[in-house]
């Protein structure tokens, strides 16, 4: 299930938090391939298969979560959202809410982004290209109006053939920056966000989407007098701008931004996607879509950068770095740490699929499989689930719970890896005893529901902890685990937080408990390659990044002091290692096991070894 930083291209959905003011707040989308709200009901056709919601709006009277269907015909909230409704599609036309004496003076000022059109307007040739759209709703309590409507498209029908590649951050590159801000004298930590971001970018073609004249709500089409465009129940629109769901719209909006922000002297580095530096400027940040994470030494230098992109964009500003990427961040430059959590973010997730307070607390995430003492065989496991197996709404239930807790995971919960992987491996099947393995998931995330990872200044040397769990998998498969972080060039680097944890099954069957720790040193190795390149492209010069393993075969493999006799029937590939060693990139050396904190990641361990070592993986 885990899969390494090169793969992930989904971008983190901002984490909505309840509001005083309203008895409606939205709860955390899962971080999966399709992240905005369900297709109306009203919007679909026989052609057009709907998406799943992202974001539900909760009622806290009832518990039960509202899509926009069901918003703007409840009694209760119609006259908001409609309202919130009418806003995004006058930011997205020209405009909203005519001052009745002031006609210049308007509600909701507009992008241009779209324009309504006669459906005979549309190119024959581009017919076939018109796009659906979709509508997300939720509350946003630091904005200035907190009931916030989106509308995007549904850019799967479009035919582009253009390029669609869109570079952004990953979170090991936000990690990596959070990191260099610590390990840098007097440097601090600010983060930007640009509004309208893809809607101030000009389409290099039109494009063409559709909204059902059932759903708009009156004062839109009283405004715009849309009952001169309808066709067939639906009004048809012209996008000149780039807009979110179109497949171009990443890629235009980003060259346009390199191309503005490379006359101010920034530039994107060569091999690290989303990384940012100025050409002699202790200025330097990661960009996800248009939130930036800068680092920086000086105000004027940060000033500088907020100059530059006020001249084109609207810029919002947050000096005390507290939130990016939905990761809440504290900082002490005092003592040079910060502490990564998700506030909040796991009791909105089991008020969403309401899961009650366990009855005792659940110190493990995961059964455990029990020692057996004095075996001098170590077999296969191969546990055959026999519990009955779930409905559709079942699997979509542990789906969405995976799914969720994966992103949070991989953000500031390294310790919850190795369950969500074994979880997510059946997820498409799951039965029973899956849907309780969820339940007590979620049962420990209530015993600690605001962990995260700390870090603490360093000297900004890459290092790692790797190790393997022989046969500890179905079909004789063997899981790898790595803790990387960021230390001090020493003998025996001293413990951070982890910028990476891997939990993950090797796929090919090993017939040695050696050559399966070879496997994970060479997966551990493997993902530490682009995190050296970036710190080096930071300007944190790398020497050899020293790997820790338990076992003294795999180290004396690598560093050519055993006799390989028995080891020439090895995978070729893990001769990899060999080849970096000789060019210097690493540097293997044995310690004992007990000190391996990859270990944790590799194995479904007891409730004491949790209670046990839970503080040694925070950082």
């Amino acid at each position: 299930m885990y899969i390494l930083p090169s793969q992930w291209t989904h971008v983190p959905a901002r984490r909505c938090v309840p509001t005083t003011s309203s008895n409606i707040t939205t709860t955390p989308p899962p971080p999966t391939r399709n992240r905005f709200a369900l297709l109306e009901d009203d919007e679909i056709d026989n052609d057009i298969e709907p998406t799943a919601m992202a974001c539900p709006v909760l009622d806290h009277d009832t518990g039960v979560t509202l899509e926009h269907r069901q918003l703007r015909r409840h009694p209760k909230y119609k006259d908001t959202w409609d309202t919130s409704y009418a806003n995004e599609i006058g930011r997205l036309c020209q405009g909203i809410g005519k001052h009745p004496t002031t006609p210049n003076l308007q509600r909701i000022a507009g992008t241009n982004t779209m324009k309504p059109i006669n459906f005979h307007s549309i190119p024959r040739d581009r017919i076939s290209d018109v796009a659906h759209t979709r509508v997300v709703c939720e509350v946003r309590p630091t904005k200035s109006d907190p009931n916030r409507t989106r509308i995007t498209v549904g850019g799967n029908t479009i035919n582009y053939t253009g390029d669609c590649g869109t570079k952004t951050g990953s979170l090991e590159t936000v990690k990596l920056v959070i990191n260099s801000t610590l390990s840098t004298p007097k440097a601090e930590y600010m983060t930007l966000d640009l509004a309208n971001f893809y809607l101030n970018t000009p389409l290099d073609r039109p494009e063409y989407v559709r909204i059902q004249l059932s759903i708009m709500p009156q004062e839109v089409i009283d405004e715009y007098n849309l009952m001169q465009y309808e066709y067939n129940g639906w009004i048809y629109f012209e996008l000149g701008m780039g807009m979110y769901g179109l497949k171009q719209a990443g890629k235009l909006a980003n060259d346009l931004l390199s191309q503005r922000l490379f006359g101010h002297g920034y530039y994107q580095c060569g091999t690290t996607p989303g990384l940012w530096r100025h050409k002699w400027r202790p200025v330097m940040f990661v960009l996800i879509v248009d939130d930036f994470g800068v680092q920086f030494t000086g105000r004027q230098h940060a000033q500088h950068l907020i100059t530059a992109l006020q001249s084109n964009y609207e810029v919002s500003e947050d000096w005390t770095g507290s939130k990016f990427s939905g990761i809440d961040l504290k900082w002490d430059y005092i003592k040079r740490t910060c502490r990564l959590t998700m506030d909040g973010y796991i009791t909105e997730l089991r008020l969403r699929y309401g899961h009650p307070n366990p009855t005792k607390p659940q110190h493990s995430p995961h059964k455990h499989r029990p020692i057996i003492y004095g075996s001098t065989t170590q077999f296969e496991t191969d546990d055959v689930d026999t519990s009955e197996p779930l409905d559709a709404k079942g699997i979509k239930r542990v789906q969405g719970i995976v799914g969720s807790i994966l992103y949070y995971a991989r953000a500031v919960d390294n310790k919850l890896l190795c369950t969500v992987s074994t979880i997510g491996s059946t997820q498409a099947s799951a039965t029973q005893n899956t849907l309780a393995e969820c339940n007590q998931l979620l049962d420990h995330l209530a015993l600690h529901p605001t962990d995260g990872i700390t870090y603490k200044a360093s000297n900004m040397i890459l290092a790692a902890h790797s190790d393997a769990s022989y046969l500890s998998e179905s079909k004789s498969r063997s899981r790898a685990g790595a803790h990387i972080f960021l230390s001090n060039d020493d003998p025996i680097p001293q413990s951070n937080g982890p910028v990476l944890s891997i939990s993950a099954v090797l796929k090919s069957v090993y017939s040695s408990v050696a050559e399966g720790e070879l496997a994970a040193l060479y997966t551990t190795a493997q993902a530490m390659v682009p995190l050296r390149n970036t710190l080096e492209e930071m300007g944190w010069k790398q020497p050899r990044s020293p790997i820790q393993v338990d076992n003294s075969t795999a180290e004396g493999y690598v560093n050519n002091t055993i006799i390989t006799r028995r080891l020439k029937s090895l995978e070729m590939r893990l001769n990899w290692l060999k080849c970096r060693d000789s060019q210097g990139q690493f540097r293997i050396f044995w310690d004992k096991g007990s000190h391996n904190l990859a270990d944790y990641h590799t194995k479904h361990h007891p409730p004491e070894y949790h209670i046990a070592h839970r503080h040694t993986h925070a950082g």
